[in-house]
C-alpha cells in the first residue's frame, strides 16, 4: 500500500513538473491561461489571481492548463 501512495505522489510531481512547464510558457509568451489544475474531476480547492483560475482536483491523474484560444 506504501509503495501505491509513494507512486500517486511521484507521479502527481511529475505532472505538476509538466503543467507548470506549460504555464510559464504561456505566461511568458502573453497567451491567457484560464486555468491551471494539478489532478482530473470535481476540485477540492481553487483560487483566482487575476485572469486565472488555479485548482487542486480529486483525482491525481493528470492535470491540465486551460489556455485561451
Amino acid at each position: 500500500m506504501l509503495y501505491i501512495i509513494i507512486a500517486v505522489l511521484v507521479f502527481g510531481i511529475l505532472v505538476a513538473t509538466h503543467e507548470l512547464e506549460h504555464f510559464a510558457s504561456a505566461k511568458l509568451l502573453g497567451v491567457k491561461v484560464n486555468e491551471f489544475a494539478i489532478g482530473m474531476g470535481p476540485a477540492l480547492w481553487s483560487k483566482r489571481k487575476g485572469e486565472t483560475l488555479y485548482a487542486l482536483r480529486a483525482f491525481p491523474v493528470g492535470g491540465y492548463c486551460a489556455m485561451e484560444g
